[in-house]
């Protein structure tokens, strides 16, 4: 039902006096009209005016299969009419015991234990958790591994150990008081890496790193081989590989996970974000039985893994993202992908070659679109957003580059539609911001 015109100021009212938006300048929310989304369907958005809207960022990266997929909706009532939530402190249940045999089945090889949280930040932090207190309790050389390497410009969430072990400083840098010191690679340059681990013989616990594409920072895209030689020089040197695929998993480079590509199998892997097709907040931390059995003891030993959340493991979440699975093999969903990366490739190489454009950094579904440099004041990817919102799709910017990720599920017909929307929108935002340079 679309509100009336009262109802919908009183909406954007009580929006502006009550909520605070994540990572938004709440001053200049306030000078603009909201767009509300009141449904979804497919992979649309429609706001409370019944505008449509192309989902061109898979509600922020994690919607998977489309939203009001018939299948998932009847898994989450199915769980509803039995129980909504119960503690895994002590207790387990049905549905996430399933999940957990069919996250180790997919996962990479080696990986047999499935530690639940909440979000992607969550499932790096109890990793990072996870790689220092097993290193503490192996003894002996294991005690003076304690610190970590990560990639300039990382990103693994907002709570203070996956910042700490981020690299963006817009991001990050406010909170420097409050975070451990880690060590920064350069993306891409294994032999920075190496050069960071000579320097530091016996002290490194773990490294930590989005396989394959930095999405935060850009969608900067490592080159050929890196992954491989990361998990090789962390196999040298006896430091535990952390991959984070909370934004490239469940797909979005085009097979299940972005380790695959390479045949890399890290020793603690987290995933969130697509895992429930979008629907519920969850996520994983998935370790090898090395890892496992070090947190093995008797009770006086005090080796338990203390970490955990009320919504740990919750049924309907977990129903969810069984349900997600089981399209992923119904629907094909990974093999009817490829046609559409390979039409996404073209459809992007018509917009790399657009003067506004200076770079175009792309894998599997994960695409960039970088504007050059303007002057922050413009805040030329936010007009992009603006003006693709005019013309149906909702993306997103990350300062001056243009996020796309749309669902798995897009048609080719709307996935031309996403870039031709795009397309125009970058052209348009220049055009205006041009404009008012000159005025």
């Amino acid at each position: 039902m679309i509100p009336t015109p009262d109802a919908h100021a009183q909406l954007v009212s009580d929006d502006r006096s009550c909520v605070w938006h994540p990572f938004t300048q709440q001053q200049g929310w306030a000078g603009e009209e909201p767009v509300i989304i009141e449904r979804g369907q497919g992979t649309d958005l429609f706001d409370t005016a019944g505008r449509r809207y192309i989902d061109g960022v898979s509600s922020l990266w994690c919607n998977v299969h489309g939203h009001r997929h018939p299948r998932i909706d009847a898994a989450v009532r199915d769980q509803l009419d039995k129980v909504a939530h119960s503690t895994m402190l002590g207790l387990t249940h049905p549905t996430a015991i399933a999940l957990a045999r069919r996250l180790v089945d997919v996962a990479p090889e080696g990986l047999t234990r499935c530690f639940y949280s909440d979000s992607g930040s969550t499932a790096t932090e109890i990793a990072v958790k996870m790689a220092f207190q097993y290193q503490r309790q192996r003894g002996g050389e294991g005690a003076r591994r304690t610190r970590f390497i990560a990639l300039r410009d990382a990103y693994h969430g907002d709570t203070i150990g996956s910042v700490s072990v981020g690299g963006i400083d817009l991001f990050h840098s406010t909170y420097r008081p409050l975070l451990f010191d880690t060590l920064k690679a350069e993306p891409g340059d294994a032999a920075d890496m190496e050069r960071l681990f000579e320097a530091h013989p016996g002290e490194v616990a773990a490294v930590i790193m989005e396989p394959l594409v930095q999405g935060a920072a850009g969608m900067l895209v490592h080159p050929p081989g890196y992954l491989r030689a990361v998990r090789e020089l962390c196999t040298r040197h006896g430091a535990l590989l952390i991959c984070d695929e909370v934004a490239t998993g469940f797909g979005r480079t085009g097979r299940m996970f972005a380790c695959e590509h390479e045949q890399v199998a890290p020793d603690l892997l987290c995933v969130a974000k697509g895992i429930t097709g979008g629907y519920l907040p969850l996520a994983a931390t998935l370790a090898t039985e090395e890892i496992y059995e070090g947190f093995l003891g008797e009770h006086a030993e005090f080796r338990t893994f203390f970490h955990g959340h009320t919504y740990t493991g919750n049924p309907l979440a977990c129903a969810a993202a069984l349900a997600t699975l089981d399209v992923f093999e119904e629907e094909r969903t990974l093999e009817r992908l490829q046609p559409k990366i390979e039409l996404l490739g073209l459809l992007l190489d018509e917009v790399a070659a657009m003067p506004e454009v200076a770079e175009v950094r792309r894998r599997g579904f994960m695409t960039g679109i970088q504007l050059g440099d303007h002057p922050v004041e413009l805040r030329m990817g936010h007009r992009v957003t603006l003006e693709a919102r005019r013309r149906g799709a909702i993306v997103r910017p990350l300062g001056d580059t243009v996020i796309l990720m749309p669902p798995l599920a897009i048609s080719e017909a709307d996935l031309r539609g996403l870039i031709a929307i795009t397309a125009e929108a970058i052209g348009a935002a220049v055009a205006t911001a041009q404009l008012a340079v000159a005025a």
